[in-house]
């Protein structure tokens, strides 16, 4: 009797276990993709599963054939790309250095003492300052002159003020003068540097009050009082081939201890 009341109970777990397998059948076959060359295909047009939804495969399926989803495709992964080699730097621009312009041909260069050339505290040309400048324009004379530069100075006795208007005047006398022996006004430059460029050094000091009643430190001075004429140019020489001048002076005459 037990055995009899159990048999439907049995049949009917096979009969869902059944509905169930059928049913996943059904829902993988409604999955499967469309129809791919080397897989079976169902009458639907889609690839037909196999119980573990596994694509089935025809007898005349190649690895060449396969496709996804039903079989991994290999995929050839794509190298990094070469590395790209950096442009060398640019070399940097060539330093061009300015001409250095040569230097100018000297025709005459002196020195003259302002003892020569003019009275104490004055700016007005003694007549012997105008013989030795007369003396310098002969040696000139002929020559190409491209600048004649007079320079004055004066020495540290009275105020910077005065020394540097003085030795301005005594420039611009020394080339007014040139100009009137027929030097050309316009290649004559004058230059007053007052006390700022002596040329005694140590030479002169303790030697009492700075004062220009104080001979000894006047006389001692005396070479920081001058006037210097620098002739730029060139000149003929024998065979009329222009060259440049090398001439130069000493500085010229001592004249009174009281000049400045």
């Amino acid at each position: 009797m037990t055995k009899r009341s159990n048999f439907p109970a049995v049949r009917l777990s096979v009969a869902l276990v059944a509905a169930a397998l059928c049913g996943t059948a059904l829902a993988q076959t409604t999955t499967a993709p469309r129809a791919l060359p080397g897989y079976v295909t169902s009458s639907s047009g889609q690839v037909v599963l196999s119980g573990y939804g596994q694509c089935v495969r025809s007898q005349f399926w190649v690895p060449a054939n396969a496709a996804e989803p039903c079989d991994r495709v290999a995929r050839a992964e794509l190298a990094p790309p070469p590395p790209v080699a950096e442009a060398p730097a640019p070399a940097p621009a060539p330093v061009v250095l300015a001409a250095v312009e040569p230097p100018r041909p000297v025709i005459q260069k002196l020195t003259l003492s302002t003892d020569v050339l003019f009275d104490f505290g004055k700016a007005e040309l003694k007549d012997s300052g105008k013989a030795r400048l007369d003396q310098l324009a002969g040696e000139i004379k002929g020559a190409d002159v491209d600048e004649i530069i007079a320079v004055g100075h004066a020495d540290r006795i009275a105020s910077e003020d005065y020394n540097q208007k003085l030795s301005e005047a005594r420039a611009q006398a020394v080339k007014d003068y040139l100009a009137q022996q027929g030097a050309k006004s316009n290649v004559i430059t004058a230059q007053g540097k007052g006390e700022s460029q002596p040329v005694t050094g140590d030479a002169c000091k303790k030697l009492g009050a700075e004062r220009s009643n104080n001979k000894k430190l006047v006389e001692c001075l005396q070479p920081d009082r001058r006037v210097e004429i620098e002739v730029l140019g060139s000149r003929q020489v024998a065979g009329g081939a222009p060259a440049a001048g090398t001439g130069s002076s000493a500085p010229s005459g001592s004249g009174s201890t009281t000049n400045r």
